[in-house]
């Protein structure tokens, strides 16, 4: 039996990439914005090497390291959760997915309100959180839902849970992710559900829900389910991957929820893949540009990270990385920001290697493909062969 444990800390960028700029980013970095806060502390994540990793020093470096770090570049022509995603799961994605910055066209809106016989609000880029104040009360008087998108791929629908219940939401995203596909294929439907009964107290629920688009070929989740192996998603990992490629999930209602179900699965006996999102990171304090949120959330992730590894057999083997860059003190706008992200590798059989700067994502998926002894191999260079100790130990 052999467990991976993946984490993705979505949204925890390493600094911004040559290619940022073209992305509208300058001088982002995420962590380097968290390390600003003086109530950052992560001594778990530093032991293993996070302040080891090239341009990450500011974390503060150790002279020997308990796990093997790298810093990895995006291949993929995107910032986005889905790209992001895929890219660690295998797939390089060369043309980014479909944005709307002047909201979507007539042809998409109308479809939508015949099929769910609702009319539409808004219908431009907005922040999650201003357009249920600047919205949520016409929503709550007219029954229209409140349709608007961001700087990534996405149509989002927000609705008042006292106005119109879970179900039909999710059902008209149901009917949205049926719209959006070919040259309107977006990467995700988001139901953003709310509550509330004015601006001053209007709240986004925990019962929000994504649709994805399929992956265009298979990815790690699938390789690692067609070996008849365990492939578990937690948090919005399912949802991330359109369900494919999972034998077991199970969803996050917040980071703390997160790090619970992945407590319970290192003490289940399985034999494969644990992939765990961790989405407060960017939702909750990265799109709000709240850096001390943002710092005590990558606190309690350091504070559990001792406990969760006393739970680990000899052979099992954690990745800590990210999706994107989310830089919660970046004013320019509040959306993802295009960076490098961090990678942590740990297990009791994980020597300390300076895997240094590597491109794509996609080397995660390979390494992990290597690790479980799967033939079906990916797109990505495995570096399984650098840290793992042939006697075991980290030296």
């Amino acid at each position: 039996m052999k467990r991976v444990f993946l984490f993705v800390l979505d949204s925890c960028g390493a600094g911004q990439m040559p290619d940022s700029e073209k992305f509208g980013d300058v001088g982002v970095n995420t962590l380097r914005s968290c390390a600003s806060c003086p109530k950052l502390n992560i001594p778990n994540m530093r032991e293993y090497g996070l302040g080891n990793i090239d341009g990450l020093d500011f974390l503060g470096k150790v002279d020997f390291p308990k796990g093997s770090y790298a810093k990895l570049s995006e291949l993929s022509m995107g910032k986005d959760t889905t790209i992001g995603h895929w890219e660690i799961a295998g797939i390089v994605s060369e043309n980014p997915l479909p944005t709307y910055p002047n909201g979507f066209p007539k042809e998409v809106i109308d479809e939508f309100e015949k099929l769910t016989g609702r009319g539409v609000l808004c219908n431009k880029p907005y922040s999650g959180t201003e357009v249920i104040k600047d919205y949520g009360q016409e929503q709550l008087d007219t029954g229209k839902w409140i349709v608007y998108t961001s700087a990534d791929s996405v149509f989002q629908v927000a609705a008042n849970e006292e106005k119109i219940p879970l179900e039909e939401l999710y059902d008209a995203c149901h009917k949205a992710r049926k719209i959006l596909k070919g040259k309107h294929g977006v990467g995700r439907v988001i139901a953003r559900p709310f509550v509330g009964n004015s601006k001053d107290n209007f709240k986004r629920t925990s019962n929000r829900h994504d649709y994805s688009l399929e992956p265009p070929q298979k990815t790690l989740l699938d390789k690692v389910k067609d070996s008849k192996m365990d492939s578990i998603a937690v948090g919005k990992i399912y949802d991330i991957f359109a369900g494919i490629g999972t034998t077991e999930h199970v969803h996050n209602t917040s980071n703390t929820n997160g790090l619970q179900h992945a407590m319970h699965y290192a003490d289940k006996d399985f034999n494969g893949l644990c992939f765990i999102n961790l989405v407060d990171f960017d939702m909750l304090y990265g799109h709000r540009r709240d850096v001390e949120g943002y710092a005590l959330a990558l606190n309690e992730f350091d504070t559990f990270l001792p406990k969760f590894m006393d739970k680990l057999n000899d052979d099992d083997v954690v990745f800590i990385t990210a999706d994107h860059g989310c830089d919660p003190a970046y004013t320019a706008t509040t959306d993802h920001t295009r960076e490098y992200v961090p990678l942590l590798v740990m297990g009791k059989k994980i020597k300390s290697v300076d895997l240094g700067v590597r491109k794509g994502f996609n080397n995660i998926a390979a390494t992990i493909i290597d690790m479980l002894g799967i033939n079906d191999k990916c797109e990505g260079e495995s570096f399984a062969n650098e840290i793992i100790a042939q006697g075991g130990g980290n030296k």
